[in-house]
């Protein structure tokens, strides 16, 4: 007999990612036991950790790339600045993709061998995804401002074999494989992925052009200079479960990418030749051990080293046609300057925890973090013969972030309590090129933080949490020194502090006459000082200070699996506000506006409709469907200009459908044919980037 099970999603169990996560089988839901936990993202998902667990099971089988999975998360917004393998920035409660730090497997992302953010990364290797809120814990060892992302791909160390292909619209290709190797009497393992991503991104966008007269018309027209290629490849070997490592395990990468660059920020001026690329290649070490009775040591390192490339040393001009227009003299199409750059970034990273299991209900532990970026570059074509490189000169920034927290656990676990408290120190160094040669220029701080999270469980069907820290964000080595393409240095950023508090409840609903039911609603505020902000020209972005700035919003989700999970529902909305308050310096003069290009108010859903036993007794048929939606915001200073004349990037509701079928045995296989954008909506992101319309894709992934 058939079995039908019809989803409600917002593409993944967002609120419900733990109870997937226990899932005996690949694709059908599961439950959180409220007792019992046995995963790891159960108990994190239950702890006092102002924490979002999101599974990417379901997604992996989809054309859904990590980005989109992300955006369909509670108080996440995912803005990008074009197709596949465009930059991305990232929200989190209204904060910045800088504010919020993202990690892979607890390592800075910046130093675990993808070579774009973190949106890029294939989302069939991701197994869940972690969403701090406020509060991060010490172990990460970082100074986030709002909270942080960590990417989970290195769990899963059972012998397979994985893999998936890609192919749809706008020249798209997607390759990965991924596979692992345990030897259960030794505890050796070893491991390796490989991934491969091109596109044209050749999508119709809308733009002004002139004809023969210099009159200006608007045309419909593809995309000529926006291709994308980007591949890597990561090993693993260690062992597992030895008397004298609980883990140890080294890790190598290597990735890079070529991207094209079709026009400037607010999509207005196009370009014909301007090229732009990066290479990453290291390795990371990590270990863990009981050094003795009820002490714990977890311990990483990581070195990696960063090469940028930037190319803009066209002689003509482009039309949005492709079309060679006037001889560009001097060369150039971006600022009438050629450019021919290479940075080069290394990369050093520790990270070591103690902990000390005082009782089994409480534990301390302490940790520390020192990192550091060393940069230097190249001018191949200077403006003036003779004179300092601009690029040339040495750009080194230091950090180090020491922590210590107390966890306890009272009334038979029903509460827990997590206090903590951070030291930051940052010290910067850099070389300006002047008229002759360079000056040097250096900066330090140190500040310090504390805060505290809490979870009360009030029934075995609901609790709640409530954290507060005062955190300190130190600018980024990308926000000081640039990226050698579109962000210019800002050597002269100071760090931003923030007040942070998040409370709400959650409820979990499991087994009643009407399904399983679960809600998570979260209110946040912020107060910050030194608000570090991107400002940006028609070319370039800035990082600059904003002198105050004041957040507070609601997240909120809710799920709903009907008896015999023939029905789950599951959708999100965010509503913040985001304010200027400064009353002195350069923003004064925008005070009580909303900080500009960040969308204040989205949600998300979807729906998704199986059935079991089609030809075979082990297959199934997944029809799917998501949407999301984004209100319209501005683009600058809501209070700068005339009202008829101000940017807006406009309100947009998107529609995506797709249907995947399933073949499970020795070996799983899912064929997938997903439509995004099926009303060919405009959709914008960033600064007014048009983003792709109606896009048609076919996906295989297997797994053994």
């Amino acid at each position: 007999m058939k079995r039908i099970l019809f989803a409600l999603t917002c593409g993944l169990p967002i609120l419900g990612s733990a109870r997937a996560l226990a899932a005996g089988d690949g694709d059908a839901p599961a439950e959180v036991k409220v007792k019992g936990a046995t995963t790891a993202a159960q108990k994190l998902q239950q702890s006092a950790e102002a924490v979002t667990v999101v599974d990417t099971r379901r997604a992996q089988q989809q054309s859904a790339d990590l980005g989109e999975v992300l955006a369909r998360a509670q108080g996440v917004a995912v803005q990008r600045l074009g197709g596949l393998g465009a930059n991305t920035r990232l929200y989190l409660n209204g904060c910045n993709e800088e504010e919020v730090r993202f990690f892979l497997d607890g390592v800075p992302f910046e130093y675990a061998g993808f070579p774009l953010d973190v949106a890029n990364v294939p989302i069939n290797f991701v197994q869940r995804a972690e969403i701090y809120r406020g509060v991060v814990p010490i172990r990460f060892g970082v100074d986030a401002l709002c909270g942080a992302l960590n990417l989970v791909t290195a769990e899963r160390r059972d012998n397979h074999l994985r893999g998936s292909y890609q192919v749809g619209s706008f020249g798209t290709n997607r390759i990965t494989l991924d596979g692992r190797y345990r030897n259960m009497d030794s505890g050796f393992v070893a491991g390796a992925s490989f991934f491969l991503d091109h596109a044209k991104n050749n999508y119709p966008v809308e733009v002004e052009v002139a004809d023969a007269l210099g009159r200006s018309s608007t045309a419909t027209l593809k995309r000529f200079h926006d291709r994308y290629m980007g591949y890597g490849g990561f090993a693993e070997v260690g062992v597992v479960d030895r008397p004298w490592a609980r883990l140890l395990l080294l890790k190598a990468f290597a990735s890079t990418y070529d991207k094209d660059l079709q026009n400037n920020n607010v999509m207005t001026v196009p370009y014909g030749e301007v090229t732009y690329g990066e290479t990453i290649y290291g390795a990371t070490l990590r270990y863990e051990q009981p050094l003795a009775r009820n002490f714990d040591l977890k311990a990483t390192a990581s070195f990696s080293r960063r090469i940028i490339d930037f190319i803009d040393d066209s002689a003509w001009g482009y039309d949005w046609f492709g079309r060679r227009t006037t001889p560009r003299f001097p060369r150039g199409e971006i600022e009438n300057i050629p450019h021919d750059q290479t940075f080069w970034q290394n990369n050093a990273y520790g990270n070591a925890m103690l902990s000390w299991a005082i009782h089994p209900s409480h534990i301390v532990r302490v940790n520390i973090t020192p990192q550091g970026n060393f940069r230097t570059g190249e001018e191949r074509i200077l403006p003036t013969p003779g004179a300092p490189d601009p690029q040339g000169g040495k750009r080194n920034l230091f950090k180090l972030v020491t922590g210590a927290e107390y966890e306890s656990h009272w009334f038979g676990g029903r509460l827990e309590n997590v206090v903590l408290a951070k030291d930051y120190v940052m010290r910067m160094e850099g070389e300006v090129a002047g008229t002759t040669s360079f000056n040097s220029v250096s900066t330090s701080s140190h500040t310090i933080g504390a805060g505290d999270a809490l979870r009360y469980r009030f029934t075995p069907w609901l609790y709640a949490k409530t954290s507060y820290e005062y955190a300190t964000r130190l600018p980024s080595a990308f926000e000081i020194f640039g990226n050698g393409v579109l962000i210019r240095p800002n050597l002269e950023l100071e760090p931003e502090t923030s007040h942070n508090f998040n409370v709400g409840p959650r409820v979990e609903i499991k087994r009643s006459p009407v399904g399983s039911f679960v809600v998570d609603v979260n209110l946040f505020y912020r107060e910050g000082d030194n608000l570090i902000t991107p400002l940006l020209t028609d070319k370039f972005i800035t990082y600059q200070n904003v002198y105050r700035a004041r957040t507070y919003g609601l997240e909120n989700g809710a799920q709903w699996d009907l008896p015999g999970r023939w029905l789950h529902l599951d959708g999100s909305f965010t509503f913040q506000e985001q304010r200027n308050v400064s009353k002195e310096g350069p923003f004064r003069a925008f005070d009580g506006d909303r900080i500009p290009s960040r969308p204040w108010m989205y949600g998300a859903w979807a729906a998704e409709l199986r059935f079991y036993n089609i030809v075979t007794p082990s297959d199934s048929i997944k029809p799917f469907y998501t949407g999301r939606y984004v209100h319209d915001f501005y683009r600058s200073w809501e209070s700068q200009g005339l009202t008829a004349y101000k940017q807006v990037i406009p309100a947009q509701v998107t529609h995506n459908v797709g249907i995947s079928y399933i073949l499970a045995g020795p070996a799983t296989v899912t064929t997938t044919f997903e439509v995004q954008n099926i009303a060919d909506a405009q959709v914008f992101d960033v600064f007014g980037l048009q983003r792709p319309g109606r896009a048609f894709y076919l996906k295989m992934t297997g797994d053994i």
